[in-house]
């Protein structure tokens, strides 16, 4: 009889060791073989020596994912790692898809602390209310989905977290998002951006709207756009939820 591996979906969080939960370290000291983007296998490597790494570069996805489905019906314990949460645009959703006629195969996914909350603990507190998370890759979502997404938040009134505001390829998204957003926001909300979360080339800037859509961003910045209640306090971004109004 075939010995049934598990497959575990870590969410590492943004990067340093002391972000990860306690349940996806332990996740990952129980595996035998490790498997993700090489930049988030090189985060975490040190942290867990003697484990079998296997990476794939990025737009690879579904051929990582396949690689740790793999190895785990080889009947060894696998954990396939996202940075951030595992499920907010990572690998879980993947995963499920290409293993659902695995039916001997254990699976458990694992909960990360995603970028808006690690980021916005760096700001100071710009979540203080509803918002909504936008990711600016049209890679698998059409410009004018994301669009009418943007539109739609902005219109609500929403604080705003933007994933994947620029790159190499999408230099000016950024600023296309600032121009539609600035439809229905004052040029001078509050926004911030942080770069690195979480790493040692962290940085964190606070800014207007309106300088918001000249600023240089790339694959690894979340920019938080504020709503009409978001203010500056002592240099840190804070939405007020309202407890002094009750």
């Amino acid at each position: 009889m075939t010995k049934s591996g598990k497959l575990y979906v870590v969410g590492i969080g943004p990067g340093s060791y002391e972000d990860m939960t306690i349940r996806a370290v332990k996740a990952l000291e129980k595996s035998e073989v490790i498997v993700g983007y090489t930049v988030y296998i090189d985060l975490i490597k040190e942290h867990f020596p003697g484990k079998e790494m296997i990476s794939t570069p990025m737009r690879r996805e579904q051929e990582r994912c396949q690689l740790a489905i793999d190895e785990a019906k080889k009947g060894k314990a696998v954990a396939m790692v996202c940075s951030g949460d595992s499920g907010v645009y990572g690998m879980s959703g993947l995963i499920l898809e290409l293993a659902r006629s695995e039916e001997g195969l254990e699976m458990e996914i694992i909960p990360g602390v995603t970028a808006a909350l690690s980021g916005g603990a760096v700001l100071g507190a710009p979540l203080g209310h509803d918002f909504a998370v936008i990711s600016l890759s049209d890679l698998l979502t059409p410009m004018g989905l994301i669009e009418k997404r943007l539109r739609a938040s902005a219109q609500a009134d929403m604080i705003i977290c933007l994933y994947n505001p620029s790159s190499r390829k999408r230099a000016d998204y950024l600023k296309k998002a600032c121009d539609i957003l600035m439809e229905y926001k004052s040029r001078s909300t509050v926004c911030g951006l942080v770069k690195n979360i979480g790493r040692k080339e962290e940085e964190m800037a606070v800014m207007t709207l309106e300088s918001l859509r000249d600023t240089q961003t790339d694959m690894f910045t979340t920019v938080f756009i504020g709503n009409s209640m978001t203010k500056l306090i002592n240099g840190r971004m804070v939405t007020p939820r309202g407890y002094k109004n009750v």
